[in-house]
């Protein structure tokens, strides 16, 4: 036999370390992956549970739907949005936050629920968004509203 097949099949075959850790680092990469969906398709009420990743679901919760507040503004100040259309938009994104908040089945909701409920501090801001949407008459500047949606949003704990 030759010299070279003799020793590839004698022995192991040398290979350089980097490989090795190009192999753990991959191994790692598969594993976040996994705990990565794991986490985000868990739902809401098990993540606000969940110690470790309570304060940073909290902080992506009131920064999405800060943001999502300040689009609807915008546009109603660009004049793309009426005001009863902002308003109800600022509504049902305040009720979706409030779910995914606290539990709460705030889409589902009536003023005077809010005001029986623990969520008591967001019936005003609800019966001005309803004045809003469904008063054609309406001396509630939508603005004004949403500019405290977003702070009630920003400061829930």
């Amino acid at each position: 036999m030759p010299d070279d097949l003799l020793r590839f099949v004698s022995g192991p075959v040398p290979y350089a370390s980097w490989w090795l850790w190009l192999g753990l680092a991959v191994l790692i990469v598969v594993i976040a992956w996994y705990v990565g969906v794991f986490i985000w398709t868990l739902p809401a009420d098990r993540l606000r549970s969940i110690p470790w990743i309570r304060n940073l679901h909290s902080k992506l919760l009131r920064r999405k739907f800060t943001r999502t507040i300040r689009s609807i503004d915008t546009r109603y100040r660009a004049g793309e949005l009426s005001a009863a259309q902002a308003s109800g938009q600022i509504s049902r994104t305040l009720r979706s936050f409030l779910h995914q908040a606290t539990g709460a089945r705030a889409q589902y909701m009536h003023v005077e629920n809010f005001e029986s409920s623990d969520l008591a501090e967001t019936a005003p801001l609800f019966a001005e968004l309803n004045d809003a949407q469904f008063n054609s008459d309406s001396a509630v500047e939508v603005s004004q509203v949403g500019s405290r949606a977003e702070e009630l949003i920003r400061s829930w704990a």
